[in-house]
């Protein structure tokens, strides 16, 4: 797990979940920050991990957004049950390209595609692909 210097946000957010005691916490906690009017995020590239427990499952249900990018098939029939997703929407989270999946708001399904430039400082500094990352 890693806390990282802008004290917003957590990496590993997973590893909170796998004890029973930190994930009724972190559920808690999710439910709580929500009702003060902040805003939880977590990232999982695999949505069957996160939903190996019931409390876990609470984060879920109790999330408003989300952004669903290009899914394993598995991870996929998880996502289509519990969220109702038609084939066809659920055909913008086949096989996508970068940038390009599926936007949950409410009861709101929206397909997107993204084409961020990659010529820009701020593409730099939120990319995740290890070959473009710069060494300081």
């Amino acid at each position: 797990m890693v806390f990282h210097d802008d004290g917003r946000h957590v990496s590993g957010f997973l590893g909170l979940l796998k004890e029973e005691q930190t994930a009724a916490y972190s559920v808690e906690i999710w439910k709580r920050f929500r009702k003060w009017g902040g805003i939880s995020t977590a990232i999982t590239q695999n949505i069957k991990d996160l939903l190996s427990s019931r409390e876990v499952e609470n984060i879920f249900e109790n999330s408003d957004f989300l952004y669903m990018l290009n899914q394993a098939a598995g991870d996929r029939a998880i996502l289509a049950k519990q969220l109702n997703i038609s084939p066809h929407q659920l055909s913008y989270a086949t096989g996508s390209g970068v940038g390009e999946g599926l936007l949950f708001y409410g009861n709101v399904i929206l397909p997107f595609v993204d084409k961020f430039p990659t010529n820009t400082e701020f593409y730099g500094i939120m990319t995740t692909k290890l070959i473009e990352t710069k060494q300081e």
